[in-house]
């Protein structure tokens, strides 16, 4: 249960920091891919308010007094003409060309006037990106056309080497804070492994400090009876010493099923040891008005714990034998799976009720709780049987099928 908890701790801090990363990267990105398209869109405005041209700027304030000059714009200087490229092609509707001013630019040629042209005319008013450019189309008052690319490498480029700086610094700083997680985990949760431990060793003593009492109050019994003969009020003190006997020794063993490697794994022929416990429960079933019907797979190797093993079959058997409905059938199967084997009890119950299925692993629950008066249960065996697969890198899992069949599934890898 601690490396599960431990586990548990690690994905959901590595989620939740790497979440937090990424959209912290993803942020960064968006507001800076923004800034740099209104900056564009804001010197295509300018250019376009300028009849194509980039005039118009603000120049520098000179005080008087010899202190630097302050700026009213410092998008647009006096340097902004020279350190802008861009060109016009002002075409009529019909798309043939009027003017090209390629004064501003080198990389584009007359021959190349063409192919813009093309996109201008399909794309039409507005603004976009394309080859290394943003443009802007404009209809002008005359019914022409103006349209304005602007060479915009370098702010893309400036943007892109942002994306994948934070980006590299986004994949190492997660990959350093979950090796963190994962060395500091152990620490998180070591309160909770301290509180495990105490409650394990709580009910461990426990349950040797009760032993004693019910043994003392169990041989008083049997004493008493030699001297006054059978009674009635022996008998039931004597049964209910056997069921607080059988409970104290139900949970010594979930306790010890909770520990990091309380079971000895073995190779052992699995099919034998699951058809031996079943049919011990033959007879006990046939009394009940019950059908055992087994379909065990033969010659089948299995590496586990043998006992645990057996003690889930046991405890699958029984379950079966306490809930079916009267005079119906119990199946019970083991079979080969790619990873391990698979054990499935079947049995008719009367009032299932699927929404409690999830609840029959929880410790002492009980679904019918005058029935299980009845059968004597203590609503612990089933947890047993879940540590028992959980122990086996297996699960194990309730199903309703038609409305009145209750299957558990258990997988043992």
């Amino acid at each position: 249960m601690i490396k599960k908890l431990r586990k548990e701790f690690i994905a959901i801090a590595t989620v939740a920091v790497v979440s937090v990363m990424v959209l912290l990267c993803v942020i960064v990105n968006v507001a800076n891919f923004v800034s740099v398209s209104a900056r564009l869109d804001d010197t295509l405005d300018m250019i376009s308010e300028n009849k194509g041209k980039m005039t118009g700027f603000d120049r520098p304030d000179k005080p008087k007094d010899g202190r630097e000059p302050k700026r009213l714009n410092r998008q647009f200087n006096e340097e902004a003409p020279f350190s802008t490229r861009f060109f016009v092609l002002c075409y009529k509707a019909d798309g043939a060309l009027i003017r090209a001013d390629l004064s501003k630019i080198a990389a584009v040629t007359e021959e190349d006037t063409q192919w813009y042209l093309d996109l201008a005319l399909r794309r039409g008013e507005g603004t976009g990106y394309t080859a290394g450019y943003k443009y802007k189309i404009t209809k002008q008052d005359d019914g022409s056309y103006e349209a304005i690319f602007l060479d915009d490498y370098r702010e893309m480029s400036a943007a892109r080497t942002i994306l994948l700086l934070s980006a590299a610094a986004t994949v190492i700083c997660s990959a350093l804070i979950c090796v963190l997680i994962v060395l500091f985990s152990k620490r998180a949760v070591k309160p909770a492994i301290e509180s495990n431990r105490r409650q394990k060793q709580f009910i461990t003593d426990a349950g040797h400090e009760l032993k004693t009492p019910i043994t003392v109050i169990s041989t008083s019994l049997s004493v008493l009876e030699l001297e006054v003969g059978r009674q009635k009020w022996i008998d039931k003190a004597r049964a209910q010493t056997e069921k607080l006997t059988e409970l104290v020794n139900s949970l010594v063993t979930l306790s010890k099923m909770d520990e990091e490697s309380p079971l000895d794994f073995r190779p052992f022929n699995i099919s034998d040891a699951v058809r031996e416990t079943a049919e011990s429960f033959q007879d006990y079933a046939g009394q009940l008005g019950h059908e055992l019907r087994l379909e065990v797979a033969p010659s089948i190797s299995y590496t586990g714990d043998e006992y645990a093993v057996r003690q889930l079959c046991s405890i699958l058997i029984d379950n079966a034998v306490k809930y079916a409905s009267e005079n119906t059938p119990i199946r019970f199967s083991l079979q080969k799976e790619k990873k391990g084997v698979v054990l499935v009890s079947e049995n008719e119950s009367d009032g299932v009720d699927e929404s409690e299925l999830d609840k029959l692993f929880d410790r002492f629950y009980r679904a019918d709780k005058s029935r299980n008066a009845q059968t004597g249960g203590f609503g612990i065996g089933l947890s047993i049987a879940r540590s028992i697969c959980e122990a086996h890198k297996g699960s194990i899992k309730a199903e309703c099928v038609n409305g009145r069949t209750v299957r558990f599934v258990a997988h043992l890898k």
